[in-house]
């Protein structure tokens, strides 16, 4: 696979996206596309010249001129700036010379990019960001996650549709379990927008296991979150700031009683593995499912393990034909309501 990656995105680009590469092109076969000011990358590059044989990686500079930065209106921006790294990898992967684009840049300007050189699937009404949220079994995917604040019943439907797909695709989990967030397990519980989707969803091709409220997402009650974007973000966001909170609570407790770092050592192991389970970094970024390609949006603030796992993830994504599945879904569904 090839994957183009937006070297100017993000907040510690390109620190954090050369490393990202290095590590990604070191643990895989793919060729990644160094898309951004060739004079920052080569500097930054250099700086692991000592520390790995950098020949052999299967990488390449694209140069770029122009960046979009975080603040910019996502539109405006990619119109005005098409020699932008951004746009320069939406393109790549528009003409046929990669198989997916990874950014951890502004992620209105990643969706406009995303629209205006990929376009949306055939039948796709809204794109969805789609990504992992830790559960005590493993992860699960919430779609939407932020991209569509106000939605429709069948925007949800669709939500559950691609979320299932890639579940199923990219995770490896058979028949995903698919649920609606809402306020009560019962079918007439909700507001207009849920009470609507859910007699849609449980018509649908897929495992619909019916609603799940706030509490079931980190029991692992389902595989695939439906929801609005308003509500996904704030999802995500309340469970970034509480896994924070615990381990910052684990090392206060810690400081309380002195003699409890003794068993440190022995406890070790345990509190890694608790670190990696609540560590974004471990996901890397978020598909943009919907559009005619393979778009992953990463973190703003993503360290080099994320933008390497992005990249991996986007690999996989575009391996497995995702955005070919996607599309033969929604238009076997389409047609089934016509």
């Amino acid at each position: 696979m090839i994957i183009a990656l937006d070297m100017m995105g993000g907040d510690f680009a390109p620190v954090s996206t050369v490393e990202g590469a290095i590590l990604a092109a070191r643990s895989s076969k793919h060729k990644i596309l160094l898309v951004g000011s060739e004079k920052l990358i080569s500097e930054e590059i250099l700086k692991y010249n000592k520390r790995y044989a950098l020949a052999s990686l299967n990488i390449e500079i694209i140069n770029a001129t122009e960046v979009i930065a975080m603040d910019e209106h996502p539109v405006k921006a990619v119109r005005q700036k098409k020699d932008s790294s951004l746009s320069v990898c939406a393109k790549l992967v528009s003409d046929g010379k990669a198989d997916a684009f990874v950014s951890m840049g502004n992620s209105g300007a990643i969706m406009a990019a995303a629209l205006f050189y990929l376009k949306r699937i055939d039948g796709v009404l809204r794109p969805a960001i789609s990504t992992s949220f830790p559960t005590i079994d493993g992860h699960c995917i919430i779609a939407d996650m932020g991209a569509n604040v106000d939605c429709k019943p069948e925007h949800l439907l669709q939500f559950g549709i691609m979320g299932s797909l890639f579940c199923e695709k990219v995770t490896g989990i058979e028949k995903p379990r698919v649920g609606l967030v809402s306020i009560g397990e019962e079918p007439t519980k909700g507001n207009e927008l849920t009470l609507a989707a859910f007699d849609l969803l449980k018509k649908a091709d897929i495992n619909f296991i019916g609603n799940v409220e706030g509490r079931d997402i980190p029991k692992a009650k389902a595989d695939v979150v439906v929801c609005d974007g308003f509500v996904g973000n704030i999802i995500l966001k309340f469970g970034e700031g509480l896994a924070e909170m615990i381990l910052k609570l684990i090392r206060k407790e810690l400081n309380h009683h002195p003699i409890a770092w003794a068993s440190l050592p022995f406890l070790w192991l345990a509190i890694k593995d608790l670190r990696k389970k609540v560590d974004y970094s471990e996901f890397g970024g978020a598909p943009l499912l919907g559009v005619s390609d393979i778009c992953i949006i990463g973190n703003g603030s993503s360290n080099g393990k994320a933008v390497k796992n992005a990249i991996l993830t986007g690999a996989k994504a575009a391996e497995h034909n995702l955005a070919v599945d996607i599309k033969e879904a929604i238009a076997k569904y389409n047609n089934k309501v016509v």
